[in-house]
């Protein structure tokens, strides 16, 4: 039976409602070299994130995915205490960020190395914190791949290969996305088990679609941010109208406790999808059973392993 691996242990379908995909709980946007989030305590976390997740909860949202990985300060131990203060799963991921997020000993690792590394994570725990990597988070720069982000790729493909993970990657131009699952394929992996992060940025919508044709997920993750409601729900319906509803997901990519702002800086809230985006996409003529494909079955079926 599949199930979503969470700081709280293994989630089923019949356990769990709405899941919100693509969301931080932590994340150090400072300077690389200052490394704040090492510093960081889930004491000072806690009272800032704590709230925002009570919030969730009561809109009915039952688990999470924080989509902070290695090089922008993924920080198992804090999400799991966050998680566990307020009863939410949440689910964290291996994998590395792109470059200049790349750390050192990962430029220097081989190719195996780094699929061992993320094996160990996704079938053991991540850094002694006591929580098992649910999927693997990399990125690829806007003007294409380079050789460090495509060896990191590589291993993914390796560890995914191994244990069925998702592999989901930060990826704002849909040329770059191409490039990706060539390299995927290429390793024996399958763009069936990728998610291409911030489609939504992305505006030639044509390449959306290319996409969805080869496999990949969709993910419109900046709802409640920069562009309109109204653009979103255009492409939505365009993606309905080609037969790939099976293949989206929604969410706001918001949240976050940054160390290195003072306090760890205002939080933005999770409840923008639930209190403002589902009632405009209702009125807007798309009906409960695709909103809950959209905002439960697919996130559910895309993590799960």
């Amino acid at each position: 039976m599949a199930h979503l691996i969470t700081t709280l242990g293994l989630r089923s379908t019949d356990e769990l409602g709405l899941i919100l995909p693509h969301e931080h709980i932590f994340v150090d946007l400072g300077p690389i070299e200052e490394e704040n989030w090492r510093s960081a305590t889930a004491e000072q976390v806690i009272p800032v994130m704590a709230p925002e997740i009570e919030k969730i909860k009561k809109q009915g949202v039952t688990a999470l995915v924080e989509c902070t990985p290695v090089g922008v300060g993924r920080r198992a131990d804090i999400d799991r205490a966050v998680s566990e203060a307020t009863g939410l799963p949440v689910l964290v991921p291996t994998g590395i960020y792109r470059q200049p997020w790349i750390p050192p000993w990962a430029l220097d690792a081989s190719e195996d190395a780094l699929a061992e590394w993320m094996l160990g994570e996704l079938t053991d725990e991540i850094e002694s914190s006591g929580v098992q990597a649910a999927w693997i988070k990399v990125s690829a720069g806007d003007d294409g791949i380079t050789d460090a982000e495509a060896k990191v790729l590589r291993a993914a493909a390796q560890a995914g290969k191994t244990t069925n993970a998702i592999i989901g990657s930060h990826t704002i131009r849909g040329r770059v996305v191409r490039d990706q699952l060539d390299i995927l394929e290429s390793a024996g992996y399958t763009a069936e088990r990728f998610i291409w992060i911030h489609t939504q940025a992305e505006l030639d919508f044509a390449l959306h679609l290319e996409m969805a044709r080869r496999g990949a997920w969709l993910e419109y993750d900046g709802i409640g941010g920069g562009q309109s409601d109204e653009v979103y729900i255009e492409r939505i319906q365009r993606v309905l109208e080609a037969g790939f509803g099976h293949k989206l997901m929604l969410s706001h990519d918001r949240g976050w406790y940054d160390p290195s702002k003072p306090g760890g800086g205002v939080p933005k809230p999770f409840t923008y999808l639930v209190e403002t985006f589902m009632p405009k996409l209702r009125a807007a003529g798309v009906d409960e059973a695709t909103i809950r494909q959209l905002t439960q079955t697919n996130p559910f079926n895309a993590y799960a392993r």
